[in-house]
């Protein structure tokens, strides 16, 4: 039997871990991504165990078709994902094909993408089975819990020693993910996805 084929869009952590489940399962894996570094990076990582190629409309269109699993992996930081899967592309696509959307919780990176529930978790679009569950380490609740509280558990406890404004201030990471205050976005993205005017950081630290 042949190894199935898997097409990754995105090669940021998300898709470099999947990519790593799929090449160890014995899949065949192609990771798309924008950045040349990121591709040079996956290249020496899985050294031919998974191809890499430049993703644009063309490629997506192209590798979509053989595929049997897309995984899409993509992330605009506090904006909404681009949909890079239109529903014309799904109609050369095997039927019982199917997508996971990742990106979901940013909107989804598939046109025909829409949220559901681990109760409820796919539903089928032209013969194509779509898995978009939002909050998708739910599945494993406890031990993403003890994962989320490890890292961000040293960024609460300098909020709670320096106030928030002066933790802001000495720690510019936690500066960028200051979303709102008073009213006013100070997430450039964030802004601009919603129509807001966008307030920068420095401002409300002032």
């Amino acid at each position: 039997m042949l190894p199935g084929k898997v097409l990754i869009i995105g090669g940021g952590v998300v898709g470099f871990h999947a990519a790593q489940m799929a090449v160890g399962m014995g899949a065949d894996v192609t990771i798309l991504d924008r950045d040349p570094e990121v591709l040079e990076r996956l290249d020496g990582h899985f050294e031919g165990r998974a191809k890499t190629r430049f993703s644009n409309r063309s490629t997506v269109q192209q590798m979509i078709c053989d595929a049997e699993l897309v995984i899409g992996a993509v992330l605009v930081p506090g904006a909404a994902a681009p949909k890079l899967v239109s529903r014309e592309m799904l109609k050369c696509m095997k039927p019982g094909s199917v997508l996971v959307d990742v990106a979901i919780d940013q909107g989804g990176c598939f046109e025909t993408s829409h949220a559901t529930t681990h109760a409820d978790p796919t539903y089928i679009v032209d013969g194509i089975v779509h898995y978009c569950v939002a909050n998708m380490p739910g599945a494993v609740a406890r031990t993403s819990t003890y994962a989320l509280n490890n890292v961000t558990l040293p960024h609460a406890l300098r909020i709670a020693e320096l106030g928030w404004q002066a933790a802001l201030r000495a720690t510019p990471y936690l500066a960028n993910g200051l979303n709102v205050h008073a009213g006013q976005v100070t997430y450039q993205a964030v802004a601009e996805a919603l129509g807001y005017p966008y307030v920068p950081v420095s401002e409300v630290l002032a």
